[in-house]
């Protein structure tokens, strides 16, 4: 990885003889140079995660000898040429994270040497050309993120080397083509995100070699038969069926699934007592069974995994408190427990989530975030897609509910207790909580004051305190918070000037300062009595006088002139 910048230079083209080209992660832009096309000996063309833009040109049917093609990450569009068929001897194509459009080319199935094959985050529409049969050594197939709109094509479960089928968040219709359960040596699928109906097949979970599992979420009609016996001849490390009409308990079946590091079971139909031996397996990832309506008490059932990254149990019917033990999961970095029927206080402890506080460069599960991910956000030419649309995790982030990809969780800390029943006061320990981007405690009956130690949570974007009985003054500390875009302290007991300086400046929203009693500042346009001149005043003061002198003339006017007429009324 290097930091260059400009369009791509002159002179590459008179490097006739050479045979691998790699400028990956840079910030070239423009088109790709005719120059280029000269390098007839290219087997290796790496141009990913530019800033490149135009069409893909046909120019690339030149490259015979080529092997490996990277495009992703770039701002190209326009439709796929179908020059791209020329390059027999083709084995990676990755054009994923562009802008490209229209239909995949027939000649695509020209490429019977391609082993990797992504077009994944793109606008592509229409369906999978037939000839994709054709590639008999292809491994991994990226679709995603694209606008294919047609059935899955039974074509694909004769695609025998297939380890990865990445279908997901498209408008494929219908339902899963038998066919799949052929793919045998399928690690990973993923079809979440689609318009796909029918019943959920139980072949899926005897096809040996799956890992990975993601299937329903938002659009689909897919329905889970909950009278199926499912005897897994997998070992699934992840599991996401979100929205797929799974009631009653969580199926016993999950508990055969020692390796599992993801579990996402949101916006089901799941009832019951939260079970013991989801409580008790070794998950060193994520548990997300948000959206149902589950039961239990928290300390009775919350997960003791110190391995145990993210915990969502939004918006079900969990009842006790959050108990002290909750610093033994010290790689937690998302807990979300709000919307559920919580009481007691927050524990000092929860100050001790090592997670929270700084987040290293590697998790825990094994995951690690790639090195370009803060040069794709801050590229104009990167489909957005690529970073927050896919929807592996929901929360309420910024005061709306927005996706995080699961792949890139490991960025991201937050810490949402809201709509319960909390009381007690603030404790000062959230604020050893430095690398919490989102903090949300608001809908409860939490009293007490603000903690200066919030003024240490240097990583919050948003802050939301609302709707709770909390009393006081806001810290000036706060004023150090440099990346906080949303302060929320509406409808609490607050009084005495905001304060003002770095981001606190910006925070002129009146609706998140509403329903307190004596707050005054700048922001809500409310002068405070200490910022008043002395000489205004003074001014007022004077008036004050001046009616009064008049108003005592007047008096005095009235009860002379009623005397008089009262001596002349007597003679």
């Amino acid at each position: 990885m290097n930091s260059l910048v400009g369009t791509i230079p002159d002179g590459f083209g008179n490097l006739t003889e050479l045979v691998h080209l790699d400028m990956m992660q840079n910030s070239f832009h423009g088109s790709i140079p005719g120059q280029l096309f000269r390098l007839t000996n290219l087997r290796s063309l790496d141009l990913s995660t530019n800033s490149l833009e135009g069409e893909v040109p046909p120019e690339l049917g030149s490259f015979r000898n080529l092997t490996t093609l990277r495009l992703n990450i770039n701002g190209f569009h326009g439709v796929l040429t179908p020059e791209v068929g020329k390059l027999r001897n083709l084995e990676s194509l990755k054009l994923n994270g562009n802008f490209l459009s229209g239909s995949i080319p027939e000649e695509i199935g020209d490429l019977t040497r391609l082993t990797e094959f992504s077009l994944g985050k793109n606008k592509f529409s229409g369906g999978i050309p037939s000839s994709i049969v054709k590639l008999k050594e292809l491994q991994s197939l990226d679709l995603s993120a694209n606008s294919f709109s047609v059935q899955i094509p039974a074509v694909i479960g004769r695609l025998s080397n297939i380890t990865t089928l990445d279908l997901s968040y498209n408008r494929f219709m219908g339902p899963m083509p038998s066919t799949l359960q052929n793919l045998s040596k399928l690690e990973t699928l993923r079809l979440q995100n689609n318009n796909l109906t029918g019943e959920i097949p139980t072949w899926l979970f005897e096809i040996e070699t799956l890992n990975k599992l993601l299937i329903g979420g938002k659009g689909n009609n897919l329905i889970w038969n909950n009278k199926a016996k499912i005897v897994p001849r997998c070992w699934l490390e992840q599991i996401s069926m979100t929205s797929c009409k799974i009631s009653g308990q969580i199926p016993q079946w999950i508990s055969s699934q020692t390796g599992l590091n993801f579990l996402d079971l949101s916006d089901n139909q799941l009832e019951g007592r939260f079970p013991d031996w989801l409580a008790e397996m070794d998950v060193n990832g994520s548990i997300i069974p948000s959206d149902n309506d589950i039961k239990g008490n928290l300390q009775d059932i919350i997960p003791q995994t110190p391995t145990l990254e993210v915990l969502s149990l939004r918006n079900n019917s969990f009842e006790g408190f959050i108990p002290r033990t909750i610093s033994n999961l010290s790689s937690l970095r998302i807990l979300d427990l709000s919307r559920n029927k919580l009481t007691g206080s927050i524990p000092q402890e929860i100050g001790n989530l090592a997670r929270m506080i700084e987040t290293p460069v590697t998790s825990t599960s094994g995951y690690r975030f790639p090195s370009d991910l803060l040069f794709q956000m801050n590229n104009p030419y990167i489909n957005p897609d690529i970073i927050l649309e896919v929807q592996d995790l929901i929360v309420n982030w910024k005061n709306s509910f927005q996706g995080l990809a699961s792949r890139n969780l490991g960025i991201y800390s937050f810490l949402d207790l809201s709509d319960n029943r909390i009381s007690g006061e603030v404790p000062t320990s959230l604020g050893n909580l430095k690398d919490l981007k989102v903090l949300n405690i608001s809908h409860n009956n939490i009293s007490g004051n603000i903690p200066e130690s919030f003024g240490n949570l240097k990583g919050v974007e948003s802050l939301d305190l609302s709707h709770n009985r909390i009393a006081g003054s806001i810290p000036q500390s706060l004023t150090k918070l440099d990346e906080l875009a949303i302060f929320d302290v509406s409808d609490n007991r607050l009084k005495g000037k905001i304060p003002v300086g770095g981001q606190m400046n910006t925070m002129n929203e009146l609706k998140y300062f509403a329903n307190n009693s004596g707050l005054c500042g700048m922001q809500i346009r409310v002068r405070c009595p200490e910022d008043i001149p002395p000489s205004e005043g003074e001014e007022e003061n004077d008036e004050k006088q001046s009616w009064m002198s008049w108003e005592g003339a007047w008096i005095g006017f009235a009860v002379g002139l009623f005397s008089s007429i009262l001596m002349m009324a007597t003679h």
